[in-house]
C-alpha cells in the first residue's frame, strides 16, 4: 500500500528513520494529535492521497495568504514523502461499518476533532490489536480522503519510495490551498 506523509524534513538526515527523516516517528513533538498516546507509542500521520496530508499541515493557516513561510516547521521545509507499507500489514479500518460495529464505535465519535475522545479510542485499539500497524480513518476535511495513523511498531513494515521538498508552486500545495481558502501570495 502506498501512503503519503507531509512533514518537516531535514534533507541531510543520514537515515530516513532518524531525526526529521521521512520514516522517523516524531514522538518528542506529539501529544496533541488525533491518536497520540506518547507514553505508549509514537505515530506517523499519513494518507492515501497527497492532498489530504498537505491539507492537514496547512489547515491552521485558513484565511491567510499562501506564502513560503507557511511551508516551514521548526525551521525545516515541509516535504512530501511516498511510503510503502508492506503487503499484509494490518490496519484497523475505522471507515468500515462492520469494524465500527465490532469495536463499538460510532462514526460521530471517530470523525471528531475532540482529542479527549479520539486519543482514548486509539489507546484502546492499540492494546486490543497487538498486530495492527495502525488505524485507517477518514479526514474531517473531506470524508473521501482516507488517512492512516501508523504506530511505531510498524516501522519495519515501511519503506521510503521517494521524498521531495514542497513549494508554493506545487500542484498539490495549490489544491490544498484552494480546499482551505488560502489566498494566493
Amino acid at each position: 500500500m502506498i501512503l503519503y506523509r507531509c512533514f518537516a524534513w531535514n534533507e541531510r538526515a543520514r537515515r530516513a528513520d532518524r531525526l526529521d527523516g521521512a520514516l522517523w516517528f516524531p514522538r518528542p513533538y506529539q501529544g496533541d494529535g488525533r491518536h497520540d498516546n506518547v507514553d505508549l507509542y509514537g505515530c506517523l500521520y499519513v494518507s492515501e492521497r497527497p492532498l489530504s496530508c498537505i491539507v492537514e499541515q496547512l489547515a491552521r493557516f485558513r484565511g491567510q495568504r499562501l506564502l513560503p513561510a507557511l511551508l516551514l516547521r521548526r525551521g525545516l521545509p515541509l516535504a512530501l514523502a511516498e511510503l510503502e507499507l508492506a503487503e499484509g500489514a494490518e490496519l484497523v479500518d475505522l471507515d468500515d461499518p462492520a469494524v465500527l460495529r465490532r469495536e463499538r464505535l460510532r462514526p460521530s465519535r471517530v470523525a471528531t476533532r475532540a482529542r479527549e475522545l479520539t486519543q482514548p479510542q486509539a489507546r484502546d485499539l492499540y492494546g486490543r490489536h497487538p498486530d495492527a500497524a495502525g488505524l485507517r480513518w477518514w479526514s474531517t476535511f473531506e470524508a473521501q480522503w482516507l488517512n492512516v495513523t501508523l504506530f511505531d511498531r510498524a516501522a519495519a513494515a515501511l519503506r521510503l519510495v521517494s521524498g521531495r521538498t514542497l513549494t508554493v508552486e506545487d500542484e498539490e500545495v495549490g489544491a490544498a490551498a484552494e480546499a482551505l481558502g488560502l489566498r494566493p501570495g
